[in-house]
């Protein structure tokens, strides 16, 4: 069996990022060739003109829309290329806005710093500095990222929140 295309099918079909040992258990490969693998992958899909991307999330690896085409296609399956981590910060951030990124971190744990900042690297939520933390809330672009209104994207994302 073709190990590349076990972890290209893996990680295609996964709703969430897979841990290097998650995809080194499905192929039955070291994390060094996982790593190979990984590198060929992201390497074949920048070069060519191709609509996705291989990413490293605090999760672990996912296939994700590359940004110039998810304002085309969000609509089409909101929230997919988003972890259930990152979703969980998206709700707070929505329902509480402008929220202490501090009070993020006591819901989540330390790993929101990173769902955080990849968050803000998608465009769908900024930070600003606030006192010894900062205040995080949604940016223009998140509307359009959902193509809809804030009020329906944040009764979508009351499912993820894990807040009190």
């Amino acid at each position: 069996m073709n190990k590349k295309a076990l972890i290209e099918a893996a990680l295609f079909v996964s709703s969430s990022p897979l841990s290097p040992e998650k995809l080194c258990e499905i192929a039955g490969i070291s994390k060094e060739e996982l790593e190979e693998i990984l590198e060929e992958i992201a390497s074949e899909l920048q070069s060519i003109e191709r609509g996705i991307e291989l990413a490293q999330t605090p999760e672990g690896y996912e296939l994700r829309i590359k940004p110039e085409y998810r304002g085309k296609v969000a609509s089409l399956a909101p929230f997919s290329d988003l972890s259930d981590g990152m979703l969980r910060t998206l709700s707070i951030v929505v329902s509480k806005q402008p929220v202490k990124q501090s009070l993020i971190v006591r819901y989540q744990g330390n790993k929101a710093y990173g769902y955080i900042k990849a968050l803000e690297k998608k465009g769908l939520i900024k930070t600003e500095k606030f006192g010894r933390t900062k205040l995080v809330s949604t940016t223009e672009d998140f509307e359009k990222y959902f193509g809809k209104s804030k009020e329906e994207i944040k009764s979508k994302l009351e499912k993820f929140s894990s807040s009190p």
